[in-house]
């Protein structure tokens, strides 16, 4: 028999080790691979299934196994490796972990060993040399050079790290950290670490070496052996907890992860970023030139075990070696949780026997992938070892309960991340033989359960970690090639499928960016492929007709739903200018082009909204005052409180009045105005020109249309309620066309001896009769409340002729001579509703008789009004009648007739109870009062 062959393939990263180990296991009938991770194992099968199919590869890991029946080449992780299977080619990869305080003893027992039939490799760093020589008889080396070369960059920022990169961190907040960083900056980075499944770490490589990201962050898990296409490794810290402690990395350890750097014969770079401080000139020179010191001393733990008993098994677990190479491993987790179990009564009063024994060590050998706590993880075990000694197989029931509690694919990263080590667990008991009733069910469970959680885990990773959009525009941008936008019919952006924005107007609104580097990326994406947007758009502005176009109360130009641009003031208050909101980038032709159709829009806009007053502007038959007064009519857009202007009214002759009248202008008691322009269009564009001729921040709005009274605002600015056609009195501003009317009303009445309102008053107002003395007080007269008894029904009160009265010398204004009994038809007004002389059927009334058991009359309440604060004339007192309080005294001539005297005007109970119901403050009161009266 040819004796077997050993060769240690030593060398540093990038030499080809594993592909040659691959290439020598597939030249021989049968072999075996040992891989130091879970996530390198599954990459090599992926390899040697491709080269001679699925149906003689093996893969055994401690969560997975796949074995055909035809079986010819095992991979598998080094811990997992079968033992006496008597393959022609067995290897070892990563041989330097025997050094390794945690799992260093298993490969320390693979060198000293595990064999091949006809060859043996042992594949790692030149560090390993000597103690392999001193180990293994007749072992011959094999030194292969790196492919390319490796050189040290100093620090970077992580904003300027290059592309292709990969970032280590040496714990989860790290490595989320850094990802996190450069979904902001740089578009996203793929995520890697040891605690992933193979099919989220396979997800997460594929983005990275397909292009879609080109960062990497990722733990010390790429530096054993995974193949990536990486040309600079960033070290993000040089510490790291090796499950004790936090201790500082070896250069050996640094160079492992840095040698990922450069594929090939392409070089690689290595440095530090972040808060690392740069490497020592030495470690970096070492780390370049491969020179390390050499490994003196192995992990070592007996693996000649007995089973007689747990006593008997501790011992030879904790035997101690005289090899000056070997040093005894420190106590392992399946050690400790061997001690932890053997101190319960139940284990101890089980395991009694060798088989009882040998199955307890299998049971503490599960590894604690939940990393909850040693209690935890004991009690656990506790309960699969006694179901296993009492049954024969843990029980289906609570192992099934057990998967189905983590079969859940909601919730964040983390969440994913612990359900995934959870169902590690139990993919391992479900891939012991014979632990499981039906395991090749609960063996397809457990994968199922894992492969939900491994693909939810990397949506979540992709979610949080990777801005496709940024990633994908950056690509773009740098393949300098045209970028492809479309935009909806809601103005949505989108460039090469990716939303940006929207356009709102001639304006890009970037969607939310998440650092300034996004945000500079992707504006600089959206308007390189907006600007043949912009100039369709202007054309078909330029094109759209005026209906299309408005201004707002704030003196904004919208087009649809869109600003488009803005009034200033101009040199003319009847010639305002336009700003157009258009982003720079579009170009000057498309600003030009808005501007001018803007501009062409208001224009047009004032010229119809006042041509009346335009007319009378530009009327060239005027001459002298007529001319004089046509230009203050100008300056006051339509309409002047009279008392501004009395001097110049009383100095217009008949024959400029009438000219002036023949443009519309109307001569009131409180107001000169243009009817035609107290309509809602003119009137909300008079606020805005007004507002800006004033230079004002902020424009006030128009009252509602409609309304014959307002609410008046104590802090509303000077001339703002003539510019809006009302005039401020009281606690209201009542419209100026309607306050002529009620100028009208009260120009035949009393205002030195005093008068009550009457009911066309009130409803042509649309107030209540408080709300009407606040009205009449504001305008100059003096309101005096009283009270008098109601008059009973069946006894109506003599109807006494108002006296002829006259007007007082000291009126606020000129009594105008041209006022018309009406207001023109064409002023915006609400006409007001005679009162019928009898109640509808269907009105409220009050009760004709007095209540049972009142004495007291009832009341009704009245304003008597006179003009310049003089009281009312007083009349006789009315016998032994109780005068009703703030009625005037008068001699009675009649039941029911209560006189002071020949000049006495009708009094007019204003406060029915249906009107004291209306809300002054209701857009609706002049119509509800009108109701009300008819």
């Amino acid at each position: 028999m040819i004796p077997s062959r050993i060769t240690a393939v030593l060398g540093p990263t990038n030499t080809g080790k594993t592909h040659y180990a691959i290439e020598r296991m597939l030249s021989y009938r049968t072999g075996v691979i040992g891989l130091p991770l879970r996530l390198l194992a599954r990459e090599v099968y992926d390899r040697i299934v491709a080269k001679r199919g699925p149906g003689v590869v093996a893969l055994v890991t401690g969560e997975e196994r796949i074995v055909p029946p035809r079986a010819a080449y095992w991979v598998c992780t080094v811990e997992a490796m079968p033992e006496g299977m008597g393959c022609d080619f067995l290897a070892v990869d990563e041989i330097q972990l025997c050094a390794d305080p945690e799992r260093g003893h298993v490969f320390t027992d693979r060198l000293l060993n595990a064999r091949g039939l006809h060859e043996t490799l042992f594949l790692g760093a030149e560090t390993m040399r000597g103690a392999i020589a001193a180990q293994v008889s007749g072992v011959q080396f094999m030194h292969r050079a790196r492919m390319s070369e490796l050189s040290y960059s100093g620090s970077k920022k992580i904003s300027r790290m290059p592309a292709r990169a990969a970032i280590v961190g040496f714990s989860v907040e790290n490595v989320y950290a850094i990802a996190e960083l450069l979904r902001r900056t740089k578009g996203g980075a793929a995520v890697v670490m040891g605690a992933l499944s193979p099919r989220t770490r396979n997800a997460q490589v594929e983005m990275y070496q397909n292009g879609d990201v080109d960062y990497l962050v990722a733990t010390d898990a790429i530096g054993m052996g995974l193949n990536l296409d990486i040309s600079h490794v960033a070290f993000s810290s040089l510490v790291k907890f090796d499950g004790r402690r936090m201790r500082y990395l070896q250069p050996q350890e640094l160079a492992q992860i840095a040698g990922r750097a450069g594929r090939y014969k392409e070089n690689g770079t290595f440095g530090v970023t972040g808060e690392a401080p740069p490497l020592d000139d030495a470690v970096a020179q070492a780390i370049c030139d491969h020179q390390f010191q050499p490994v003196s001393k192995l992990q070592w733990r007996n693996g000649r075990l007995q089973f007689g008993s747990v006593k008997r098994l501790l011992a030879t677990l904790e035997e101690q070696t005289n090899d000056q190479w070997l040093t005894r491993v420190r106590e392992s987790d399946d050690l400790s949780a061997l001690k932890a179990l053997s101190a319960d009564a139940e284990v101890a009063a089980r395991a009694t026997d060798g088989p009882s024994v040998k199955l307890l060590w299998d049971v503490c050998r599960i590894p604690d992938f939940r990393g909850i706590s040693h209690g935890e993880h004991v009690s656990l075990l506790t309960q699969i070892y006694n179901d296993l000694h009492q049954f024969g197989h843990v029980s289906a029931n609570w192992f099934g309960l057990q998967v189905r509690r983590i079969d859940r694919t909601d919730g964040d990263i983390d969440t994913l991340s612990k359900r995934l080590a959870y169902i590690r667990t139990w993919t391992y008991v479900a891939q012991r033989k014979g632990w499981l009733i039906d395991e090749n069910h609960w063996r397809d469970e457990t994968r199922a359960v894992e492969d939900r959680l491994s693909d939810a885990l990397h949506g979540a990773l992709t979610q949080r970690f990777v801005d496709r959009r940024t990633s994908i525009l950056l690509r773009r941008l740098k393949q300098k090639e045209s970028l492809l936008a479309d935009v909806n019919e809601k103005g949505e952006v989108t460039v090469e499928g990716e939303f940006v924005g929207r356009l709102e107007g001639f304006r890009f609104r970037m969607d939310k960016a998440g650092s300034p580097d996004e945000a500079k990326t992707l504006r600089q994406a959206s308007v390189q492929a907006l600007v043949p947007q912009f100039h369709l758009l202007a054309d078909r502005f330029y094109n759209a007709p005026d209906p299309e176009i408005d201004f707002t109360e704030q003196g904004g130009l919208m087009w649809g739903d869109q600003a488009v641009g803005k009034l200033v003031a101009g040199a003319d208050p009847f010639k305002p200018q336009v700003v157009a909101f258009v982003d720079d980038e579009a170009g000057p032709d498309v600003t030009a082009k808005v501007q001018r159709r803007l501009q062409h829009f208001i224009d047009r806009k004032v010229a119809a909204g006042f041509e009346p007053l335009l007319a009378l502007k530009n009327d060239e038959t005027l001459t002298g005052a007529a001319k004089g007064f046509a230009y203050r009519m100008a300056e006051g857009f339509g309409i002047i409180p009279r008392g501004e202007v009395a001097d110049e009214v009383k100095a217009l002759d008949q024959d400029a009045r009438g000219a002036l009248r023949k443009h519309g202008v109307r001569f009131g008691q409180f107001t000169v105005f243009m009817p035609l322009l107290l309509k809602p269009a003119p009137t909300r564009l008079r606020l805005v020109l007004w507002s800006l001729t004033k230079g004002l921040d902020e424009f006030p709005e128009s009252p509602p249309p409609g309304l014959v009274t307002v609410p008046a605002a104590r802090d509303a600015i000077s001339g703002y309620y003539a510019m809006a056609g009302y005039r401020a009195a009281g606690e209201r501003a009542i419209r100026i066309d309607m306050l002529e009317r009620l100028a009208d009303m009260l120009r035949d009445r009393d205002s030195r001896g005093g008068f009550e309102a009457n009911a066309d008053m009130l409803s042509i107002t649309g107030m209540t009769l408080d709300q009407f003395a606040d009205l009449m007080t504001g305008l100059g007269y003096k309101a005096e409340k009283g009270e008098r008894e109601k008059i009973k029904a069946g006894r109506p009160p003599e109807q006494v002729p108002d006296a002829p009265q006259e007007m007082p010398d000291d009126t606020p204004a000129e009594t105008p001579d041209d006022a018309p009994a009406e207001t023109p038809a064409d002023a915006p007004q609400e006409l007001p509703v005679d009162p019928p002389s009898e109640a509808p059927a269907d009105a409220p009334q009050e009760i004709p008789v007095d209540p049972p058991g009142s004495d007291a009359p009832e009341m009704e309440a009245f304003y008597t009004f006179t003009w310049g604060g003089r009281a009312p004339r007083q009349a006789r007192p009315q016998g032994d009648r109780p005068r009703a309080k703030g009625k005037p005294a008068g001699k009675p001539k009649g039941r029911g007739k209560p006189q002071g005297g020949g000049d006495k005007p009708q009094t007019f109970a204003a406060k029915p109870k249906r009107e004291k119901q209306i809300d002054p403050d209701n857009p609706f009161a002049a119509a509800l009062a009108g109701f009300n009266k008819g």
